[in-house]
C-alpha cells in the first residue's frame, strides 16, 4: 500500500470497509471510518476523543446518542442526494441501525470542546456550484465552519461531472499564516458506474516533498499530509464524487488554502454564464427512478 493512496479494502476491519485513523495516517487530528450494515444491523461504537459525523453513503439509519435517538432518511447513493446526517461528540456512545442496510461514513476530528449531539437536516445544506466550463463541480458545504458547528472538524462533499476537473487550480493547506490554515485532509471517492476512475494528483514543494499520482476508483482513499493538492479528474462518462474531511491543530476553525502560483491564475477566467449546465447534480431531493 502506498504511503499515500490506499485502495479500496485495504483498510478494512470487520464492519467497516475504510478505516484511517490519525495513528495510522501519520498525523494528529483527522480520521475517516466507513461503516457497511446488512439489513437490520447495529453497530455501536466509542468516539474517545475525536468528534464525529455519521454521514449516509446510502441507505438510512437510526443513531442513538447521548439518550438522544435521531432517525437519519439518507440516500440511494452519493450521487442521488444530498443527504442528512448527524453530529455526535467526543466521548460518547453511538449506536447505528439501519433497517434496510447501507453505508455511512464517520468522519472524525480528534478535538478538545465537547458539543451536543446534533441532526443536520439535508434542506439546511448548501450546495455551491464552483468553477467554471470544465473545471465545473458541486460542493456539498454540510460540515464547514460557515454551516455547521464543531470543535475541529471540516467537511464537505465534492461531485464532478463525467470529463470535468476539481480540486483546481491545485492549492495547499498545510502551513499556518496569512490566508492559509494548517488542515490534514482524507480524499474518499466514489465513481458513479463500477468501471468508472479518475484522478487524482497531489505534489509538493522541495522543502517538503511528495507525490502521488494515481487511478483513484470507487473506496479508494488519499491522504493529504501537506503539498499542492489538484486536479481529482473525473474520466468522461463517470460522475466523480469525493468526501474531503478535515482537522488541524488551529485554535480556529478555518478552511483557508493557498493556490499553487503557477496555476491560480486560472480563477480569474472564470465565469458564472460558462458554468456546466449539468449541474447541480443533486440536491437535498431525491431523484426519480436515477440508478447512478
Amino acid at each position: 500500500m502506498s504511503t499515500y493512496y490506499w485502495p479500496a479494502g485495504s483498510t478494512a476491519e470487520g464492519s467497516y470497509d475504510t478505516v484511517v485513523t490519525p495513528e495510522s495516517a501519520g498525523w494528529g487530528y483527522s480520521g475517516l471510518k466507513v461503516l457497511a450494515l446488512e439489513p437490520s444491523g447495529t453497530a455501536t461504537f466509542t468516539t474517545g476523543d475525536a468528534e464525529a459525523l455519521v454521514l449516509p453513503l446510502s441507505g438510512s439509519c437510526t443513531v442513538i446518542c447521548d439518550g438522544e435517538t435521531f432517525e437519519v432518511q439518507g440516500r440511494r447513493n452519493v450521487f442521488s442526494r444530498v443527504t442528512d446526517f448527524v453530529y455526535v461528540p467526543r466521548d460518547a456512545e453511538v449506536t447505528v441501525t439501519s433497517a434496510s442496510g447501507g453505508r455511512f461514513a464517520l468522519p472524525s476530528a480528534k478535538c478538545e470542546r465537547r458539543l451536543p449531539a446534533r441532526y443536520g437536516p439535508a434542506e439546511n445544506v448548501p450546495v455551491e456550484l464552483r468553477g467554471s466550463g470544465q473545471a465545473s463541480r458541486q460542493v456539498n458545504n454540510f460540515c464547514t465552519p460557515e454551516t455547521f458547528e464543531a470543535d475541529k472538524l471540516i467537511a464537505c462533499e465534492v461531485i464532478t461531472p463525467g470529463g470535468n476537473w476539481s480540486s483546481f487550480p491545485p492549492h495547499k493547506h498545510d502551513e499556518a499564516k496569512d490566508g492559509e490554515a494548517e488542515l490534514e485532509e482524507i480524499y474518499y471517492f466514489e465513481v458513479s458506474d463500477p468501471a468508472g476512475f479518475a484522478w487524482q494528483r497531489v505534489y509538493g514543494t522541495p522543502e517538503r516533498p511528495i507525490e502521488v499520482s494515481e487511478e483513484v476508483r470507487s473506496g479508494d482513499v488519499v491522504v493529504i499530509p501537506h503539498g499542492w493538492h489538484g486536479p481529482s479528474a473525473a474520466a468522461p462518462g463517470y460522475d466523480l464524487y469525493y468526501l474531503n474531511v478535515m482537522a488541524g491543530p488551529g485554535a480556529d476553525r478555518a478552511w483557508l488554502i493557498s493556490d499553487d502560483p503557477a496555476h491560480g491564475w486560472v480563477r480569474s477566467t472564470w465565469t458564472p454564464e460558462d458554468l456546466d449546465p449539468r449541474l447541480p447534480l443533486s440536491s437535498a431531493v431525491e431523484k426519480e427512478g436515477d440508478d447512478a
